[in-house]
């Protein structure tokens, strides 16, 4: 089965309709598909729904398919980086699901393990909760919330060998894993392919059962906020 594939652009040929479910890795610009988000936005595909932990900022990672309008929901933790974002939920052009972090990650992990559903307590008594269904387990309450099984996963790793075992690197692990569990089609974007057999199977994060397309390429990398100190002088 060929996974390796050029480009994004040609990764991502025959998976790509309106109205898809497409679950995106990263947490702020740290780890995000930028290839794949690019090839998303060229092929014009529309009225997407996308869980992410949050979209990018103005004019990068998600935030560019927010910017052609090709969202019409979001799945999220997290608004206040992307002023887009905010202006089009407010003013009713954006759908917007808010999730808890660690309830979102539980929720693609969920449904990447075909797990239909779980309790939490994380949300009980909040607007979060509103609609859910509340169980009692030992005394205290718990809201049912459904795993997510998204049609296409787009995640990006550090390395992968030509069977899609990844490995991530330092924080750009965040959502990547259960991101790429939970689509029926994962495209992973890699800095580098090595050789079969190179990686140290203790060292694999997400094994190559999830991964269905690798595309290795170069990227940005932008720094959201640039914090330095200033130097200090003798």
């Amino acid at each position: 089965m060929k996974k390796v594939y050029a480009t994004a652009d040609e990764a991502l040929e025959g998976l790509l309709h309106d109205g898809m479910f497409i679950a995106a890795g990263g947490f702020g610009l740290c780890g995000i598909p930028e290839l794949a988000i690019d090839a998303l936005v060229r092929s014009g595909v529309k009225d997407l729904t996308v869980a992410s932990n949050n979209a990018g900022v103005d004019d990068f990672g998600l935030g560019k398919l927010l910017a052609t309008r090709q969202i019409r929901k979001m799945i999220s933790s997290y608004v206040g980086e992307n002023a887009e974002f905010m202006r089009q939920y407010l003013s009713g052009e954006l759908e917007l699901e808010f999730n808890p972090q660690g309830t979102l990650a539980e929720r693609m992990r969920a449904g990447g393990s075909g797990i239909p559903g779980f309790y939490t307590k994380t949300g009980v008594g909040t607007l979060i909760a509103e609609g859910k269904e509340v169980k009692t387990f030992d005394g205290e309450d718990y809201i049912l919330e459904r795993g997510i099984v998204a049609d296409l996963s787009i995640v990006k790793a550090w390395k992968a060998d030509d069977t899609g075992n990844l490995v991530f690197r330092k924080t750009a692990r965040n959502f990547n894993p259960p991101a790429a569990m939970c689509g029926k089609v994962c495209l992973a974007e890699v800095e580098e392919i090595v050789p079969r057999g190179s990686l140290d199977p203790d060292m694999i994060h997400l094994p190559g059962i999830y991964v269905h397309r690798i595309v290795e390429g170069a990227h940005e990398k932008r720094i959201e906020k640039v914090t330095t100190r200033q130097k200090e002088t003798a």
